[in-house]
């Protein structure tokens, strides 16, 4: 099983974000995803420094991903998808189908994003054949979902062909719309907005009258309100996920990959905390709920 740093999904300062990837370097992640994902107005860092940084991050001996936009608008954002595509250095995390069709075109290998709707062996089929390399299941299917689809891609003779990877840990990211969802919530126009996202590191909480953290707001992406924690659940995902996934929430991060690898080799079981984690979708039960055993 191998350990992956999904891509920053907060709008972080130029420093902090450089300061995390020189940290990564020496954590437990396998595979290091990097790029802007959610907005496109999000430009502390641009598309050469991405680029810059996964040279570096590559020379360590790490695998780096250039993940894409989810939701695209403008014509500047597919010049910069197609240049991403065209990287010719690094594969791509493809999070739209325009990704995959740039990439199909260029007969270049890519992975799979969490916010494609792939749900059956049939659809994977044919991202194998356009070149896809791994799948990132989508973030509200359970183990069951996962176990049978499996079995079906074994009857298509296409599941030695790529690799699945299972996001494991951090806020689930649920939506994307063309609002802007923490500029509304503080008035102001989506045009507007003076990137207000880089004042909230990890999102912006939004609660439920009874004071629970019902979804945390990420610009034009709505996440889940409690953390995603499927560290008690590794034991479950030997035969079955090839990666797991960290979603970084700050240096955190490391200490979570950490903790992961313990789990999967030492079946060691870590407290959750109920009242801001669950791992309700791996279990196929509400998403907001948590199993203990």
């Amino acid at each position: 099983m191998k350990y992956a740093l999904g891509p920053i999904l907060y709008y972080w300062p130029k420093q902090q974000v450089e300061d995390f990837y020189a940290a990564a370097i020496n954590s437990q992640a396998d595979i290091i995803y990097l790029g802007e994902t959610v907005c496109s107005k999000r430009r502390e860092l641009k598309p050469k420094d991405w680029l810059g940084l996964a040279k570096e991050i590559a020379d360590s001996g790490k695998q780096v991903v250039i993940s894409t936009m989810a939701l695209l608008e403008a014509p500047s954002e597919v010049n910069i998808l197609r240049k991403y595509c065209e990287n010719g250095d690094f594969i791509v995390e493809a999070n739209d189908f325009g990704a995959i069709n740039l990439l199909a075109e260029a007969k270049t290998p890519f992975v799979c994003g969490h916010a494609l709707n792939i749900y059956n062996a049939q659809a994977l089929q044919l991202l194998v054949n356009k070149g896809m390399q791994r799948w990132v299941m989508p973030v509200e299917l359970s183990r069951d979902w996962l176990v049978q689809l499996q079995e079906d891609s074994r009857i298509l003779n296409i599941r030695d062909q790529f690799e699945i990877e299972v996001f494991a840990h951090g806020h689930l990211p649920l939506a994307y719309s063309a609002r802007c969802f923490t500029a509304r919530s503080e008035n102001r126009a989506k045009d507007d907005c003076e990137l207000c996202c880089i004042n909230h590191a990890n999102g912006k909480p939004v609660y439920s009258q009874d004071n629970k953290a019902l979804f945390t707001i990420n610009g034009i992406q709505t996440m889940s309100g409690y953390k995603y924690n499927l560290l008690n659940d590794v034991a479950s995902m030997h035969d079955l996920v090839d990666v797991v996934r960290v979603s970084p929430l700050g240096d955190s991060a490391f200490q979570t990959l950490d903790q992961f690898k313990q789990a999967a080799e030492q079946d060691i079981k870590f407290d959750l905390q109920f009242d801001r984690e669950c791992n309700g979708y791996w279990h196929q039960i509400a998403g907001f709920d948590t199993v203990t055993s």
